[in-house]
């Protein structure tokens, strides 16, 4: 039956009456579902936080948070999860709120077992249909596809790529090592009028010096020991196309001139050669420099700097995108399983707390190469906290333990969101901020957001008379 669970979907069941919930959970159970149970909205929300969901079917007449807030919650949480609402006190106001809310459907009590059935599965072909669109418009847009994730900063940089890559500007792509650079730069590429045109890249940093020259603008038949035939480089080759010049803060002098000339004049020579030749590619490059220092120092041309530095892209780090973090896991997770040919299941809840309270200075390179190793020496299907590289579990017993972290960062529980918050910023401003930035998203609803925050509605109501009492006190 473990086998089946996956292809049917994921259903939480929430109910504050257990033997309902047996009942359910004996129902879909038995048709292939893999059912998550909670007994009231609180804890269904801990769920939804944890692991993703395809359908939630509750019970509309809950104790503390109603199966109405709980749709509002999954909306703001899992808004890709659908809901379906039950009760004994069906009424048509509450549908019509209930449809208004977002939920796919209304379903009274006592229910029949088929019409519940054909309500979750309906609900569950919805979803399959929406992620079915999302997949192929990511397909048509090649390589974006790619870059996995919803978090605004990486949402923010994608519509950058998307804005400039119909242009012919050229891109300067900034960033972290193992920000996922050549990814970006594909995007670009894809997203240009010059995607059916060659797609060139080369690292600038991992090439000797002395083969470099070479490597980029080609060489004649004698232009040194070795060269016994003629060679086009790297440029010649992005003719049509992009070339992606990663690592370009490690040009020497002698380079960086060449490639101004590509860029000014869109013509290069052979090393040994006294030809002209005319080239017409896209320049995208990437470094994770400060290249307007390096100018500054004398170590980088300032008309080189100019040229590249008419659309720079900064790619946020993975700690600035904390909450893909799960979404990356799986991915990798599910990638590293199907080359090694492993059945993998996922990653426990207590692996990714792991992985979550790992800063990852590598970005996302490092999550992939941690992932990969943990995949090829686990010993069960699912992937815990023993299997991940010694770094993350120590980083979780200093969490566990207590210890400060040395970044600070409130999560919300907000489609995806994450408020980052400056090292040194005192407590309850912190809190203040994260209040104001819930009831922001939650459009001032006070119940919804002290819901989401796991604290007491009267809390919220203190904190903010407080800090109108301290400003009061301040302005006398």
């Amino acid at each position: 039956m473990d086998t089946e669970a996956p292809a049917r979907g994921t259903l939480l069941l929430v109910d504050d009456e257990p033997a309902n919930l047996d009942s359910l959970e004996r129902i879909f159970a038995r048709e292939g579902y893999r059912v998550l149970l909670a007994g009231s909205g609180a804890l269904a929300l801990e769920q939804l936080r944890k692991e993703p969901v395809d359908v939630v079917l509750t019970d509309l007449m809950m104790p503390g948070m109603s199966g109405q807030e709980l749709l509002r919650a999954v909306r703001a949480v899992a808004p890709e999860a659908e809901v379906v609402l039950m009760t004994a006190y069906g009424t048509v106001e509450a549908a019509v709120l209930a449809m208004k809310d977002g939920a796919y459907d209304f379903l009274t009590k006592p229910l029949r077992r088929h019409a519940v059935m054909k309500s979750v599965a309906q609900a569950l072909e919805k979803r399959r249909l929406v992620q079915e669109n999302k997949q192929l418009k990511a397909r048509l847009a090649g390589t974006a596809a790619s870059i996995v994730g919803n978090a605004p900063a990486l949402r923010a940089t994608m519509e950058m790529v998307r804005q400039a890559a119909p242009s012919a500007a050229t891109v300067l792509l900034l960033g972290e090592s193992g920000t996922g650079k050549e990814l970006f730069a594909r995007a670009v590429h894809e997203h240009s009028q010059r995607a059916s045109g060659p797609f060139v890249a080369i690292n600038c940093a991992a090439i000797p010096e002395t083969i470099l020259e070479a490597e980029l603008f080609g060489h004649e038949r004698g232009a040194f020991t070795g060269a016994v035939a003629r060679k086009e480089g790297r440029v010649e080759r992005a003719n049509g196309g992009t070339l992606f010049l990663d690592e370009i803060g490690e040009l020497s002098p002698s380079v960086q001139a060449k490639l101004l000339r590509v860029l000014q004049e869109g013509e290069i020579e052979r090393l040994g050669g006294t030809q002209v030749i005319k080239v017409d590619c896209r320049v995208v490059a990437a470094t994770n420099r400060d290249l307007a220092a390096m100018v500054k120092d004398g170590r980088f041309r300032e008309d080189l700097f100019w040229r590249l530095n008419v659309i720079a892209v900064n790619l946020p780090p993975l700690r600035d995108r904390a909450e893909d973090l799960p979404l990356l896991a799986n991915h990798f997770l599910q990638r590293a399983a199907a080359r090694n040919h492993k059945p993998m299941k996922g990653l426990t809840a207590d692996a990714l707390a792991a992985l979550e309270s790992y800063p990852w200075p590598g970005n996302v390179r490092e999550l992939e190469n941690a992932i990969e190793r943990a995949v090829v020496l686990s010993r069960s299907a699912e992937l815990d906290t023993s299997d991940l590289p010694e770094a993350v579990r120590q980083a979780a017993q200093l969490r566990a333990s207590g210890a400060p972290r040395p970044t600070v960062s409130a999560a919300l529980g907000l489609e995806g969101r994450t408020l980052a918050v400056p090292l040194g910023t005192p407590m309850e401003e912190i809190e203040l901020r994260v209040l104001h930035e819930t009831l922001r998203h939650t459009k001032g609803d006070k119940n919804l957001a002290a819901q989401l925050l796991g604290i007491a509605v009267r809390t919220i109501y203190r904190k903010l008379e407080s800090k109108e009492g301290a400003k009061e006190g301040a302005d006398k």
